[in-house]
């Protein structure tokens, strides 16, 4: 494992240990009311139909999930581990399951 790759993984075990369970939980459940809201409206379709169309595409292990509203349109941002151990985001429109932007996490 490379320097950098421990590094990360570091961080991002300190952020979870560090970070109290109902600012997580609370963060998640916005989360998933705006997703609720935006696929009900058609606006956006549920996680599990974007996971099928992307997960291949991703480039590796999903480990977390956000949902958010930018520049006018949902988007999925995806934290993705690969096979090597970086972390990347990966931001696919909601209501299309297009990958729209992929970046490494430095």
């Amino acid at each position: 494992m490379s320097k950098k790759t421990r590094r990360t993984f570091l961080f991002l075990s300190l952020g979870a240990a560090l970070v109290p369970a109902t600012v997580t939980a609370h963060h998640r459940d916005r989360d998933f009311e705006r997703a609720r809201e935006a696929v009900e409206k058609g606006e956006a379709l549920p996680l599990a139909d974007i996971l099928l169309k992307v997960r291949n595409d991703l480039g590796g292990e999903v480990v977390g999930v956000f949902f958010k509203r930018k520049r006018g349109r949902w988007i999925y941002e995806f934290r993705v581990i690969d096979r090597s151990g970086q972390l990347w985001e990966v931001y696919v429109d909601a209501a299309t399951a297009r990958i729209l932007k992929r970046e490494d996490d430095d």
